[in-house]
């Protein structure tokens, strides 16, 4: 039977790594398909899937709003924080009341789920695109005033002498009654059909369980995506975004899904009644 190759889409970081090393290194089963790694920062993801470019790829739960009509979500490789997540911060020690119609927040893209929770959390502020891995070295050095963390940035901001403000994942669990904050998901391009979107869910679990059974060897691999994190933080960062909800989302995982989306919706920052069409969990290889 000859290789089926697919583009496969997911952030050059330690926790997405962490979760595709068995697929970069032939350690799983992958029933017969092969995967060419696209590796961007999620806002170009989320750009490449509006256009339809990749047919796997980890997505902002935000940017999948619009693209229910092309993805479908699988159950597992989701990014979820309990109780953290995005980090607003400044080069300053203050909090959002101290905020003017002059504070302007520097984000890593406005469709990414970081951008979504900042809108719920601080209304139409002021905001500014940067990438990600820029936003933190430029509070740090002055040259910007505030900004909203993703990534390892979440644990290594108090090395860099600048202030938390808030954290996005506390906040949203206070506002929710402790529901964790689903920040990134995985997604499959509709046409490529039932069987192939079931098998594809298959490998994917099967390359995450993979990462988890064997964590030193999946960590070894994801600390080339750490952008200079030593080892414990390396092994932290990837505890904190591949967990029991990267497994499989769960009831309590697809209700903060819902509730996310749903604030959203009553916010007016996505369409209304957006389909959450998860693909079906199958056990079995055909």
């Amino acid at each position: 039977m000859a290789t089926r190759t697919l583009t496969l889409g997911h952030s050059p970081d330690p926790d997405d790594a962490f979760m595709f090393c068995a697929l970069a290194h032939d350690r799983v089963d992958t029933e017969g398909l092969a995967f060419e790694h696209v590796l961007q920062d999620i806002q170009t993801l989320n750009e490449r899937a509006e256009r339809g470019e990749l047919d796997i790829t980890a997505l902002s739960l935000f940017a999948y709003a619009s693209l229910a009509d092309r993805y479908r979500l699988t159950t597992c490789g989701a990014s979820v924080g309990d109780g953290y997540g995005p980090l607003l911060i400044s080069s300053r020690e203050i909090s959002s009341d101290d905020w003017t119609e002059d504070t302007v927040i520097h984000v890593p893209g406005r469709r990414t789920t970081a951008f979504l929770v900042l809108r719920l959390y601080a209304g139409d502020v002021r905001t500014e695109v940067l990438p990600f891995d820029q936003i933190l070295p430029a509070v740090a050095e002055g040259r910007i005033e505030n900004g909203l963390l993703i990534h390892e940035g979440q644990i290594t901001y108090r090395d860099h002498g600048v202030f938390k403000v808030e954290d996005l994942g506390e906040w949203w669990g206070r506002e929710t009654h402790g529901l964790p904050l689903p920040l990134g998901v995985n997604a499959v391009r509709r046409d490529l059909g039932e069987e192939l979107c079931l098998k594809l869910q298959r490998v994917l679990r099967r390359s995450i369980e993979w990462g988890l059974e064997n964590r030193a060897e999946a960590l070894e691999y994801a600390s080339e995506y750490g952008r200079g994190i030593d080892a414990l933080t390396n092994d932290r960062f990837v505890g904190m975004y591949v967990n029991d909800f990267t497994i499989d989302l769960g009831e309590r995982g697809r209700a903060a899904v819902v509730t996310l989306l749903a604030r959203a919706e009553d916010a007016g920052l996505i369409d209304k009644d957006v389909p959450l069409d998860f693909i079906p969990q199958t056990d079995q290889t055909p």
